[in-house]
């Protein structure tokens, strides 16, 4: 087990005296391809201050992948916005909303072995 130094973070900034608001990204899946960002706006204002909503789109044709991202203001917020709206009904599809996970490192590739036997 590596030890780190404690004496070279005595630069970085205390933060107590700032006291910052923490906003709170929520998964939204299950959604009908037809749903906007608005919609999500309007929805989950319901829940409070929405920072922003991300809407995922396939790449090759722009046609929406069925869910998304909607950013809350505070945590408190982000968890009254998983209470009120999952499982519930929108455009006709069950809604999935929960806590967004952290974004995986997605190296390119599934680099391959090439299985096979001997050639001799």
């Amino acid at each position: 087990m590596k030890m780190h130094r404690l004496d070279s973070v005595a630069s970085v900034p205390k933060r107590e005296k700032v006291k910052e608001k923490m906003t709170t990204k929520l998964y939204v899946g299950n959604l009908a391809f037809e749903t906007s960002s608005n919609d999500l706006e309007t929805l989950f204002a319901k829940a409070g201050t929405v920072q922003s909503v991300s809407l995922i789109e396939d790449r090759e044709t722009g046609r929406s992948r069925g869910f998304g991202f909607v950013e809350m203001q505070t945590k408190e917020e982000g968890d009254a916005a998983i209470a009120q709206f999952n499982g519930t009904e929108l455009a006709g599809r069950t809604l999935k909303v929960n806590e967004a996970k952290p974004r995986e490192n997605r190296s390119g590739g599934g680099g391959g072995g090439f299985g096979g036997g001997s050639r001799y």
